[in-house]
């Protein structure tokens, strides 16, 4: 594959963005379809192609790899900051079609993230049915309200009010998961594959495993949660980010 750098302007942004891609290597057929990469909430548009094998794993699949850089943003139109939902779910798509002339149809366009990337995915394929055959998680962020609430997020509470603007907002502002869910299964509409994978170990397992009762509970269609040994680290994604290109391209599940 080749490994592009890309600096462009932002017009949702207000200025120049930083976006990483892989590419199916010349000689093969034009990439099949585009998959969304997206970072976590200390990292970058470089961290996927740094910390893991992403390049290697994805090299069977024929697929466009958009690697953007989101900020500490939770790919969020902020209350009080920059547009990144706009950008990531309408702008960006533009500037991929742009580069490469490729807008594929919703049976070949997919996203996954870890973390913050993970609530990123989760809530394009929630909001946007009608753009995703299917997103992944990994160790995602789903339970925006927790968050909030959570010692363990105190250091970073001033910048979810920030963006999110407070509890009583997210639903409004289409920032919920669960209440995008929710509306997502009422609509009556073809609804994403979605496949949600957290370690056992991890600090967000408790909030992991409450979204998945839900999404049971809703009876949400192909919704596939696992849990895996593992916590937060870069071994865990490395490894399950390989889960996701299956999901995605074989309809396979993991073992």
């Amino acid at each position: 594959m080749i490994f592009m750098q890309c600096r462009c302007s932002s017009g949702v942004l207000g200025r120049a963005v930083s976006i990483n891609f892989l590419v199916p290597s010349p000689g093969k057929t034009a990439p099949r379809g585009v998959m969304y990469l997206l970072h976590g909430l200390s990292d970058d548009d470089s961290i996927w192609y740094r910390r893991t094998s992403v390049e290697r794993y994805a090299e069977q699949y024929n697929l466009l790899i958009v690697m953007p850089d989101g900020g500490r943003s939770f790919y969020t139109d902020a209350v009080a900051g920059d547009n990144y939902w706009t950008f990531i779910s309408e702008e960006l798509p533009d500037i991929v079609e742009n580069i490469f002339n490729l807008r594929p149809a919703r049976e070949n366009t997919f996203a996954a993230g870890l973390s913050m990337g993970g609530y990123g995915a989760l809530k394009l394929g929630l909001r946007c049915p009608d753009k995703f055959a299917a997103v992944a998680g990994l160790s995602s962020v789903t339970d925006i309200k927790c968050r909030f609430r959570a010692e363990t997020s105190k250091s970073w509470r001033p910048e979810l009010y920030r963006i999110f603007g407070g509890i009583s907002q997210l639903a409004p502002r289409g920032n919920d998961l669960f209440d995008l869910a929710q509306k997502a299964v009422d609509s009556g509409k073809q609804l994403p594959k979605i496949l949600s994978i957290c370690g056992r170990n991890d600090f967000m397992i408790r909030d992991n495993r409450k979204f998945n009762k839900f999404m049971q509970q809703i009876n949400y269609p192909d919704f596939h949660s696992f849990e895996r040994p593992g916590s937060h680290t870069w071994e865990f994604w490395d490894e399950h980010i390989q889960d996701a290109l299956k999901f995605f391209n074989c309809n396979t599940l993991p073992e």
